[in-house]
């Protein structure tokens, strides 16, 4: 009879995976310690590669990290820039948040340590030197916090650039956690014998949970664990995504599809259109605006100008996406500043001849937009060629967004002088 510790158990139900992610027994494969200063060190001294007592301080040390970062400025910081590079970006934004100097620096040597953390036997020098650089940044004298610290930022460097990445092709991040995880598989070392849907799981054996095969409808995605020890990290993972993805200031809603029912095609092309309407509705009473910005329910800031010049690019930068996809070309980056900056020329007065380039812009992209969406085959705005959000959900996400942006001034009264 073969020895069961050499064999591999896989659990792909749901009950058993969330199971066997409660399971003390079960608990990350442990790391074989290396020269100080190395990844090898590195995996053996973070709470991820862990288990009871110096896991139990090590996640407080991670916790105690993530307990002093705003998830806003989170959010400000992974929009700003125009890296191409989703794992700097990702790194960038938590640095900074952090405090850490030189977070460009920093941002880089994570990455280079992220290809060999996961590896059981690293054999990296260059990532090796990169641990050693990145110690003396995390601006702590303990070790065991600066190493976890630089986990944490190993961590985040990979799985929430995957997150991004899944999200670009998955219509969001929601949808990514459901439909297309970051994270398919973890893997446990059973440290004494325990059972696991009524499968024993002898002391020393190797475990696989199939997160991509556990998933339900319904059910809470796995790709960030499960109760009693989820990863601590999952709404800041959520919120930089959300900031690289639609940018710091954007309505919170803009990831999910619309609910209700699709529109027959003649409708949803006049969508935008309506859209516009409302838009010079409201900037035909801005003329009056005192020169105060509006602060809306979010605590986002616009002026007549920011809202004008948010609708305005917000529909530029879709209709450059979708003509590029038609072509089978990539989209341009998303280079825009959008709401995360409020700029000079947002607060200079609106005036009447504002209001008409306004009106002549805004109706012609509005006519644009209701042609190329009423000459589209009706089976593109649903199966839409190459990689992102629907044709339909584009269309649905920029009336949405246009109403929200004006809306956030809203009409203005014109004051009558006082006698």
């Amino acid at each position: 009879m073969s020895d069961p510790t050499s064999h591999e158990l896989t659990f792909s139900r749901y009950e058993d995976v969330t199971a066997a992610l409660a399971d003390p027994a079960l608990v990350p494969p442990p790391a074989t310690p290396g020269p100080y200063g190395t990844v090898a060190w590195l995996r053996a001294t973070v709470a991820r590669f862990s288990a009871g007592e110096p896991h139990a301080r090590r996640r407080a040390l991670v916790l105690a990290d993530l307990e002093r970062l705003d998830p806003g400025k989170l959010r400000v910081l992974a929009a700003g820039g125009f890296d191409p590079d989703v794992r700097l970006r990702v790194v960038r934004a938590l640095a900074r948040e952090l405090g850490l100097a030189e977070p460009e620096v920093v941002a880089r040597d994570v990455k280079a340590v992220a290809r060999a953390y996961f590896e059981p036997e690293p054999d990296d020098p260059a990532a090796d030197a990169a641990v050693a650089r990145l110690l003396p940044a995390m601006g702590e004298d303990d070790p065991e916090t600066a190493a976890n610290r630089i986990g944490l930022l190993v961590q985040a460097c990979e799985a929430t650039a995957t997150l991004v990445e899944h999200a670009r092709r998955s219509g969001g991040a929601a949808a990514a956690l459901r439909d297309d995880p970051p994270v398919r598989a973890m893997r446990r070392f059973a440290a004494r014998a325990t059972e696991v849907g009524g499968v024993a799981v002898p002391a020393g054996a190797h475990v696989l949970l199939d997160l991509d095969a556990a998933r339900e409808p319904g059910r809470e995605p796995l790709a960030f664990g499960a109760p009693p020890r989820p990863c601590p990290g999952r709404s800041h993972a959520l919120v930089i995504a959300e900031g690289i993805l639609y940018g710091s200031s954007d309505p919170a809603d803009t990831s999910r599809p619309p609910a209700e029912e699709p529109l027959p095609q003649a409708e949803l092309a006049s969508l935008i259109p309506e859209m516009v309407d409302h838009v010079l509705a409201l900037a035909d009473t801005w003329t009056a605006w005192d020169g105060r910005p509006s602060v809306n329910g979010d605590g986002r800031t616009y002026t007549p100008h920011k809202a004008i010049r948010r609708v305005t690019d917000h529909l530029l930068d879709h209709w450059a996406e979708v003509e590029a996809r038609l072509a089978g070309e990539p989209a341009a980056a998303d280079h825009w500043h959008a709401s995360n900056v409020t700029t000079p020329a947002d607060l200079v007065p609106f005036t009447a001849a504002d209001l008409d380039e306004a009106r002549s812009r805004l109706t012609r992209l509005g006519r644009i937009w209701a042609q190329r969406v009423a000459g589209l085959p009706e089976r593109q705005l649903d199966d839409s060629p190459g990689s992102g959000w629907s044709f339909r959900h584009i269309v649905c996400h920029l009336a949405r967004t246009g109403f929200y942006y004006v809306d956030s001034v809203g009409p203005i009264e014109r004051q009558e002088p006082t006698r």
